[in-house]
């Protein structure tokens, strides 16, 4: 059998104090419908990941309003991986000349029978995450499920190659999800297509609210001069990402704000072997500059740190050149830190009103734009407190549980 990832169960309740009553309310109504449903998740890391991240806090608060949830991970080699994260790249615009080669197309569809074979199928619904196990549906004769599949990436210009290598897997979904509706492919023809937005947990060791006497330990802890401003950024180490970009943001903004320092806090998972390569090249360039800090979750850095770092950065960059939704701007705003990010994908979904203000195409205007909110605090804490809000109403894990269980319902009748 696949690994299942060992969770605990969330309670529910705990989202009045933030939301009231009338959305709680919708959620236990629907988990009351729901009941002896069996949910199964799958994608492709326990950890990592925006989906690993989204996973480990939804399906607790699935099984909290009384619906059985469980959480599967497909195995793969390194070749497998290598190959998906191209898939991944694909889907989101880069060309993948290999995918046309029979043995690139064969291994992909060998590690999806073999992880097939493997699943556990006594379950009523699937949810398939990204391109890794997008083959699943194809290989498991599961007729008696529902199964949807869920994609985390912008694919709204997608290689029209790859897009036509894994349109016909999706096509075997009874339902696809997508962030935004620009991301639905127009050649996409499955019985249902819905839009959902991913979503935070204020309640996570990432999200919690922190005293500051404890961030400003584990700052020190970390060797990061509190006393000087800091800029951050949360984010695999991707090419998407930008991390040269952002040292270049840095530099120019370092140029205004003397004693400027940057942390690049990055996050590894088991199925993305291309993030080695980027690292060894991000930190051979930050070496240059000792006020340019690298972490890693290898290194100690987990969620509590990153909460730190979000909280105590003057400004928190997204600078993303393609996003599918981008999980740490909501989780920066949460906290009341101003966000300057890539005008791209789903990130602007999180910043709207004055906050799309801070929305960049060029390193120069990113850079114009931190300099601005780092000498001008009583801005950046208006913005700061704007986006809090904005997310409070938009982008907390009980809605992304509520848009799930109403699809669910939706399917199953």
């Amino acid at each position: 059998m696949l690994q299942k990832v060992s969770l605990p169960v969330k309670d529910i309740e705990k989202y009045r104090m933030l939301l009231g009553s009338e959305l709680i309310d919708e959620i236990v109504a629907l988990g009351e419908d729901l009941k002896g449903i069996r949910l199964c998740h799958i994608n492709s890391t326990p950890f990592g990941g925006g989906v690993a991240e989204l996973l480990s806090s939804l399906i607790p608060l699935t099984r909290g309003v009384g619906v059985s949830a469980d959480w599967q991970v497909i195995r793969g080699d390194r070749r497998f991986f290598t190959i998906t994260k191209s898939l991944h790249n694909a889907l989101q615009g880069s060309e993948y000349p290999l995918l046309m080669k029979e043995a690139t197309q064969k291994a992909y569809k060998i590690n999806n029978l073999e992880n097939a074979r493997e699943l556990d199928p006594d379950y009523d619904v699937f949810v398939v995450n990204d391109p890794q196990p997008a083959a699943l549906r194809h290989f498991c004769d599961v007729d008696h499920a529902k199964w949807v599949w869920r994609c985390h990436v912008d694919s709204s210009e997608p290689d029209e190659a790859t897009w036509q290598f894994l349109r016909p897997y999706i096509e075997d979904y009874d339902a696809a999800v997508f962030t935004v509706n620009k991301f639905v492919p127009s050649d996409l023809k499955v019985p249902k297509i819905a839009i959902m937005a991913p979503a935070i947990d204020p309640f996570s060791s990432k999200n919690m609210a922190l005293p500051s006497s404890l961030w400003r330990d584990m700052l020190d802890n970390l060797d990061i001069d509190k006393s000087r401003p800091l800029i951050s950024q949360i984010s695999r180490f991707d090419p998407w990402k930008d991390p040269f970009g952002v040292m270049a943001v840095y530099r120019l903004a370092k140029e205004k704000v003397p004693g400027l320092q940057l942390a690049l806090i990055t996050s590894f998972a088991g199925d993305d072997p291309e993030a080695w390569d980027i690292y060894a090249e991000v930190n051979e360039e930050a070496d240059k500059d000792p006020d340019i800090h690298i972490f890693s979750n290898l290194t100690g850095v987990g969620n509590m740190e990153v909460n730190a770092f979000q909280s105590a950065s003057g400004v928190v960059i997204q600078k993303s050149i393609k996003e599918g939704f981008g999980l740490v701007v909501a989780e920066a705003l949460w906290k009341g830190t101003p966000v300057v990010a890539g005008n791209t994908g789903g990130i602007p979904l999180q910043m709207t009103g004055e906050l799309e203000q801070y929305l960049s195409t060029t390193i120069e205007e990113c850079a114009e734009k931190v300099v601005y909110l780092l000498e001008h605090p009583d801005v950046a804490h208006e913005l700061g407190q704007m986006g809090k809000e904005h997310i409070r109403e938009n982008f907390l894990m009980s809605r992304l549980l509520k848009d799930e269980l109403t699809l669910i319902k939706e399917l199953i009748g």
